[in-house]
C-alpha cells in the first residue's frame, strides 16, 4: 500500500511479441494467453495491495517512454523486455534511471537457450531477475517486490 492507503501503482512492462503468448511457440513460452497474463497479475497484485497495470509493446521507443515514466512516477516495475534483453541499451540506459524497485522476468529460462539470450544488458540496473518459471516468473516477481517496498518502510 500507498502511504495513503491507496494500492501502490505497480507497472508490469512487456516487450516485443509477448502479446502473442499462447500461441507464440507454447512448448518454451506456455499456452497461458497475454489476457490470462494480464489477470494472473492483476489478481496476485490486488492480494499484495497493488494496483497493477499489464503493457506490451514491439516499439522499443513507447518501452523507454514508459520505463521514463516509472522513474518520474516512483514507480516499482516488473519488465520482462522480450529481445530488447539482449542489445536494446537504450532501455538499458532508461532502466538504469529508476527511482524505484525494478524487477526484470524471464517466461523460459535464457541460458538453457541460444548464445545469444545469455546476456541481458538489463540485469546490471535491475533490483534482480527472475527467469525460468513460466508465468509463474511474474507471480514471484511481484511477490519480490513487495517485499522489497516492505524492507524500504
Amino acid at each position: 500500500m500507498s502511504g495513503t492507503g491507496e494500492p501502490r501503482r505497480v507497472l508490469v512492462l512487456n516487450g516485443p511479441n509477448l502479446g502473442r503468448l499462447g500461441s507464440r511457440e507454447p512448448d518454451i513460452y506456455g499456452a497461458t494467453s497475454y489476457r490470462g497474463l494480464v489477470e494472473s497479475c492483476g489478481k496476485l497484485g490486488g492480494e499484495l495491495g497493488f494496483a497493477v497495470e499489464v503493457r506490451e509493446t514491439n516499439d522499443e521507443g513507447e518501452m523507454i517512454r514508459w520505463l521514463h515514466e516509472a522513474a518520474d512516477g516512483r514507480i516499482p516495475v516488473v519488465l520482462n523486455p522480450g529481445a530488447f534483453t539482449h542489445y536494446s541499451y537504450g532501455m538499458r540506459d532508461a532502466a538504469a534511471q529508476r527511482t524505484a524497485p525494478l524487477i526484470e522476468v524471464h517466461i523460459s529460462n535464457p541460458y538453457t537457450r541460444e548464445e545469444f539470450r545469455h546476456t541481458s544488458v538489463v540485469a546490471a540496473v535491475a533490483t534482480g531477475t527472475i527467469a525460468g518459471f513460466g508465468i509463474g516468473s511474474y507471480r514471484l516477481a511481484l511477490r519480490a517486490l513487495a517485499e522489497e517496498l516492505a524492507a524500504e518502510g
